[in-house]
């Protein structure tokens, strides 16, 4: 599994750039660039409050990819070894994107 690295502090799921579920989505099944993926895994936060449905943060998330042009995409999972969330102030899951996304094509 990737290693998982999120700078979006509006997600419910972050906990000091850690993401607090096992599996995440990438959404972007059309994605060219990084800016059209996104985190359809992605919950804002409310009230600064934590949800924490599987436990701890990790650094060690399994990826569902449906951006199936990226390098790193292998049968919709992620085979990259690290991967970057990014969107820092998102309120919207389209206001995040894999930064990591690397074209193939």
């Amino acid at each position: 599994m990737p290693e998982l690295r999120c700078t979006v502090q509006t997600c419910t799921h972050n906990n000091d750039y850690y993401c607090a579920l096992d599996q995440i989505v990438v959404g972007g099944n059309s994605a060219r660039q990084a800016e059209d993926t996104c985190c359809d895994s992605f919950e804002e936060r409310r009230d600064g409050a934590y949800s924490n449905m599987s436990g701890e943060a990790s650094a060690i998330s399994s990826i569902d990819c449906k951006a199936t042009e990226c390098e790193y995409n292998n049968e919709c999972k992620c085979h990259a070894g690290k991967i970057s969330i990014e969107g820092g102030d998102a309120c919207k899951c389209e206001q995040t994107e894999c930064a990591t996304f690397c074209c193939g094509c």
